[in-house]
């Protein structure tokens, strides 16, 4: 198995996470799930990858907040004793009118989107240095990645996740140095979010030049290969069905 006891951190195992988690529990990781309040969904995914016949974890931080991911990298050395995988996916997608994005809104979809993936990373590069070759997988969007905002509402959403492909080349060049890769995935239509509707799903897919979601899998396969790689390092894979070219 490509990742036989390599250890795996997922931050905001949600959805798409769930799968990712399994992916990498398939290929021989243990893997380390935070979550900051869906708890019993952290949980099961825990229990699926430990049916699998790998080590896992669940621990509670909000990883926009320094102090509880420097918590969180203390919590995954004591229970799985190193860490060579970090898989940034915490995220939150909310659409406001320019004129109702206060210093709150603004500060949050920053903290959330972008802060957060520097903070985490930040805080376990000590394990990762000490198990170097290492990986780390930040989740930006098919939009700012393209160089294209497209969708109005949309401001400080679209600014965190192009910061998020800044930071990922940044840490790629601090980091070469060490042996950790930093790579980035940039997802267009994978799952259709619960406020979508049939038609409005359809749209989505016809828009897309391969003609439908993507999935969940697309992302855990493209997880795998950035997790995996020694020489692919400050890159942005799109995930998106072809979007961009359209």
């Amino acid at each position: 198995m490509p990742l036989e006891n390599r250890i795996a951190l997922i931050t905001g195992g949600r959805r798409i996470g769930q799968v990712v988690a399994e992916e990498l529990a398939r290929a021989g990781a243990d893997v380390a799930l935070s979550y900051r309040s869906s708890r019993a969904e952290a949980e099961e995914t825990v229990t699926r990858v430990r049916a699998l016949g790998r080590r896992a974890i669940v621990l509670q931080a909000d990883v926009s907040r320094p102090a509880d991911c420097a918590t969180l990298a203390q919590g995954i050395e004591q229970q799985l004793g190193g860490l060579d995988i970090v898989v940034n996916m915490a995220s939150t997608y909310v659409s406001r009118p320019l004129e109702e994005i206060d210093e709150h809104a603004w500060r949050a979809d920053i903290d959330n989107n972008l802060s957060s993936a520097f903070h985490v990373t930040h805080a376990v590069l000590p394990l990762l240095r000490r198990r170097s070759p290492a990986h780390v997988v930040n989740f930006t969007d098919w939009l700012p990645a393209s160089g294209r905002p497209r969708y109005t509402g949309f401001v400080a959403y679209y600014v965190a996740k192009a910061g998020v492909k800044a930071l990922t080349e940044a840490l790629a060049l601090e980091l070469a140095k060490d042996r950790i890769l930093v790579n980035a995935i940039a997802p267009g239509p994978i799952v259709p979010p619960p406020e979508l509707d049939a038609e409005q799903a359809k749209a989505v897919a016809e828009a897309t030049p391969l003609g439908r979601w993507g999935g969940e899998l697309e992302i855990a396969r493209a997880v795998m290969l950035l997790v995996t790689t020694q020489f692919i390092t400050g890159e942005t894979l799109r995930v998106d069905g072809g979007r961009h070219v359209r």
